[in-house]
């Protein structure tokens, strides 16, 4: 009985273990490279959405705003708690703005074309209105020690309404690329000549640089950044690229020189801290020359560079930063790319940049996508804009640009400046929608009612596209169509001539 059990066991075993040679292959290992164009394929496929362009906007922005509080609290909570013993007073301060930034962003993602283009010159003179006042001010101080003119006072950047401060340099921003791209689209191919492209657009870019650029110019470098995305965008010649660039760089030279009148420092006594800057980036001096003679001009690149290399890969952790401890000047502020890698690393930093570079492909995805040429340039204008004013920024804390003193934005410390951008990344998100596919998608499946209502209205259905009007072929002073006119109206005359009225009324009729 024990050598049966044994026998069926064996012969269970055996029936139950298939021969090598019957059993399945083992599957092939995948490929890399299928894998890669697997992935590539996916990519496609969500880019390829009708929404894409706004789900992309809203998290990129969102993730960015995310840091930025989150960094607002690691940078400026030892000073806070040092000073008045809260530690989040700082935090507090930036989310109640966030918090309006994000009603403006509601706002104006609700907001059709046509009202930013009605409210682009009222806009405008708002903000030249905000410069002026600004600019007598400091003068006024410098000059006769007047420090205050009832409830309004002047601090070289920002412009105070009793409690309330404003910076002047971040309207005149927004409503640039307002008034720009309206004045842009209305031209169209008429851009072609010098005279209707310089009127009336240089000369008010050019009172708005001489405003801002006298007290800031790193501003004023987004400015001009700003005005040649929309160009760009407008289609423009190489050569007025070229003649930009020179007026340009004479304009910044000046501006250079001036800051030894007390240009950017409100003192005529003050040293000429732009061309320190600007010789410290072209001729950096040694870390220990600069702490021993104190220079100035090197402390603060010095500084940040430390910074950046004490964060390694991984960096030390959030909140862990010691250079935050005022060994870094506006570590919260204009320097806080320096703090995030310091406590986040090359990591950190990484993710912050693709932030950036996705934010970037999406502003020139909307302008690539949408029909209306003023959507078109200004989605173009406020990409150059906020991708500008972060590679100065960034530029600057890491070596690479002179420093200017602009912040970065969604993450630096400061009101006026994160309500305008996520107003300007609510227009962005308008545009999103109306892109052509987007709006056919959202009219084929409207959300509820109520969605509608509290969140974004429905954008409208694209009409028939217009074939675009070719430009004239001579770029001259006069277009070759008024030369032709006369011939055409004599020819035309001359025909009217011609025609006899025969035959009788009900001939005629017939």
């Amino acid at each position: 009985m024990g050598e049966g059990r044994d026998t069926e066991g064996t012969t269970d075993t055996q029936s139950r273990r298939a021969p090598a040679a019957t059993r399945p292959a083992d599957p092939p290992a995948p490929s890399l490279g299928l894998d890669a164009a697997g992935g590539l394929a996916a990519l496609r496929g969500l880019l390829a959405r009708p929404l894409a362009s706004y789900y992309l906007l809203l998290s990129s922005a969102g993730l960015l705003l995310l840091i930025g509080l989150t960094m607002v609290f690691s940078a400026t909570s030892v000073k806070d708690y040092a000073e008045d013993g809260d530690a989040s007073a700082s935090l507090v301060r930036q989310t109640v703005f966030a918090v309006i930034g994000i009603v403006a962003f509601w706002a104006c993602q609700r907001l059709p074309a046509r009202t930013f283009r009605a409210i682009a010159r009222p806009f405008l003179g708002v903000a030249v209105v905000l410069l002026l006042i600004l600019n007598l001010l400091v003068a006024l101080e410098a000059l006769f020690r007047v420090k205050s003119v009832g409830p309004l006072e002047a601090n070289l950047l920002w412009l105070w309404f009793g409690p309330v401060s404003v910076q002047p340099v971040e309207v005149a921003k927004f409503a640039l690329v307002l008034w720009g791209a309206h004045v842009l689209a209305r031209k169209g191919a008429a851009l072609g000549w010098w005279k209707e492209l310089a009127t009336p657009l240089f000369p008010v870019v050019g009172l708005l640089s001489v405003l801002v650029g006298y007290n800031d110019l790193g501003s004023m470098l987004c400015l001009l950044a700003l005005v040649v995305g929309m160009l760009w965008a407008a289609g423009v010649r190489r050569r007025v690229f070229a003649a930009l660039s020179a007026v340009g760089l004479l304009g910044v030279g000046l501006l250079v020189a001036a800051a030894s009148l007390g240009a950017g420092s409100g003192s005529r006594d003050a040293d000429n801290y732009r061309l320190t800057r600007l010789t410290s980036f072209l001729d950096p001096p040694d870390p220990k020359t600069c702490f021993e003679e104190q220079l100035e001009g090197c402390y603060q690149l010095v500084q940040a560079r430390y910074a950046l290399g004490h964060g390694g890969w991984f960096g030390v952790g959030l909140g862990k930063s010691t250079f935050k401890w005022a060994w870094l000047p506006e570590a919260h502020n204009d320097f806080i790319f320096a703090i995030i890698a310091e406590e986040l690393g090359v990591v950190g930093c990484t993710v912050v940049l693709v932030l950036f570079a996705v934010l970037a492909y999406t502003g020139l995805r909307i302008a690539r996508r949408v029909e209306d040429p003023f959507r078109r340039l200004a989605a173009a204008g406020v990409t150059a804009w906020l991708v500008g004013q972060a590679v100065i920024n960034i530029g600057g804390v890491t070596g690479l640009l002179p420093l200017t003193g602009v912040p970065l934005p969604f993450i630096s410390d400061g009101g006026s400046a994160l309500v305008v951008t996520l107003a300007a990344v609510g227009m962005l998100a308008s545009f999103a929608r109306a892109e052509p596919d987007a709006a056919r998608a959202l009219h084929a499946r409207p959300p509820a009612r109520w969605v509608r209502l509290l969140w974004a209205p429905l954008p409208p259905l694209p009409g028939r596209r217009r074939r675009p009007a070719t430009p004239p072929a001579d770029r001259g002073s006069v277009p070759r169509s008024r030369s032709r006119r006369e011939d055409d109206q004599a020819a035309a005359r001359a025909a009217r001539r011609g025609r006899t009225r025969a035959g009788t009324a009900s001939e005629r009729r017939r």
